[in-house]
């Protein structure tokens, strides 16, 4: 078992790099943690297997992704509104992809649990198009959300306003995600971002 361990992992260096970028981490960073890592980004040498899952873990760069011949392109699978206008803000960060994904299984989860019951689809979702007039659009959000203009000026702070908002959307059946960490993790430095 011991020499299992030491079994060399052929990684491309680019992947190395990749998993290192998109966690933003510096070679110095990691540096005290995998002493070799600047040889291994080279070329000259690889990592052995456990080097290669305690790497993957820490920069939360999936293992299988790193024995592919080339890193992948990760796109956000949902409209970007990161930034107005359609302007690119570079590559999503792995939390934002984290998070992401784990939104979509609890919508996967929730649609079915939603059907288990005989819950009936919502009218008002997809109801509006491209086309559609974005104040007319808005004025029918907030008629099925019952949320009045009048009502909200009265609440105190936005804290209040928001959850106001998602207690009246929960109310109707809609499924509402509020996260500010990715997953179940809260340390510092691995916070939701996009």
């Amino acid at each position: 078992m011991a020499k299992a361990a030491r079994v060399r992992v052929a990684v491309k260096p680019a992947l190395l790099r990749w998993a290192r970028d998109r966690a933003g981490l510096q070679l110095e960073q990691l540096a005290r943690r995998f002493p070799r890592l600047s040889h291994w980004e080279n070329g000259d040498v690889h990592p052995t297997c456990k080097q290669l899952e305690r790497f993957a873990k820490a920069t939360h760069a999936p293992l299988e992704q790193l024995l592919r011949p080339a890193p992948p392109v990760e796109r956000v699978p949902i409209p970007d509104l990161r930034a107005a206008g359609n302007r690119r803000i570079g590559e999503p960060s792995a939390n934002l992809l984290d998070t992401l994904s784990l939104c979509r299984e609890r919508q996967n989860w929730y649609r079915n649990f939603a059907r288990s019951r005989g819950d009936k689809a919502l009218a008002f979702v997809g109801s509006p198009s491209l086309r559609s007039d974005i104040s007319a659009t808005a004025a029918a959000m907030r008629s099925a959300l019952g949320l009045d203009m009048e009502e909200r000026r009265q609440i105190p702070s936005w804290e209040k306003a928001l959850r106001r908002c998602i207690d009246q959307a929960d109310a109707l059946g809609i499924l509402v995600m509020v996260n500010g960490v990715v997953g179940n993790n809260s340390r510092s430095g691995y916070r939701a971002a996009g």
